[in-house]
């Protein structure tokens, strides 16, 4: 195993590239150690290599961007514990990073809708953020479970939509927009609550309701809508 992360360390070191580097810093992704590998890449090597909890394990230990995002991608989560969760997520440092576990590996976890409740009310920015980003990821991605366990979503948007940092309420919108696409009845939902925001004493609300409300409301989220089942499945939800 040392052999094959030294062989793969050295292949995501050789594929550095500091003009992506620059680049990701327009966007936002700021942290100490990066190569600026793309995603079309880290998801190639990702499926050469499989599911590998060991290596995935080691990759987040070097601290570097590129090396976490492809752990993340190989990580198996039937392996993951809610420790190592907490864990990982202590260590985000932007956006890219955080939103590539929760969707790839977390909202796969049996402790997923868990850390929605609990992240979502720490300070952490990007803690803070992960819950949000959880839930969109839940809202696409867990396709039996049942509409009614998304609703407690909504009263969590709502009492976090005033944080004014960029990368919070950018999620808290994602979620919300995310969650009222996945059904009529959370459509329905999601545009009362974008209409409750919108009437709060918050910049930040504001902008959220204002932004979610164009999609929500829009012809295409309507259309599709009208075309989809409602949900059936029963599964736990926070």
């Amino acid at each position: 195993m040392n052999r094959e992360f030294d062989s793969l360390l050295k292949r995501l070191q050789s594929l550095a590239d500091p003009k992506a580097v620059e680049g990701m810093a327009r966007y936002g992704i700021i942290t100490r150690k990066v190569y600026g590998i793309s995603a079309p890449v880290l998801r190639h090597i990702a499926k050469e290599i499989g599911k590998n909890h060991i290596l995935a394990r080691k990759l987040w230990s070097t601290g570097v961007l590129d090396a976490r995002a492809l752990a993340a991608l190989i990580e198996d989560p039937a392996m993951v514990t809610e420790e190592q969760m907490e864990r990982w997520v202590k260590d985000f440092d932007n956006w890219a990073v955080c939103d590539t576990c929760c969707g790839n590996v977390f909202d796969k976890t049996p402790f997923a809708w868990k850390k929605v409740r609990e992240w979502s009310r720490r300070k952490e920015e990007f803690v803070k953020r992960a819950a949000f980003s959880l839930m969109a990821a839940l809202a696409v991605h867990d396709k039996k479970a049942d509409e009614r366990h998304f609703l407690p979503f909504f009263a969590i948007i709502k009492r976090e939509s005033k944080d004014q940092r960029n990368f919070v309420r950018k999620a808290v919108n994602w979620a919300l927009r995310q969650t009222g696409k996945r059904s009529p009845a959370l459509n329905r939902k999601a545009i009362q609550t974008a209409k409750e925001l919108k009437r709060m004493d918050s910049r930040s609300a504001k902008w959220i309701a204002s932004d979610a409300l164009r999609e929500l409301t829009g012809d295409a989220v309507q259309r599709r809508l009208r075309r989809r089942k409602p949900s059936i499945g029963k599964v736990g939800g926070i």
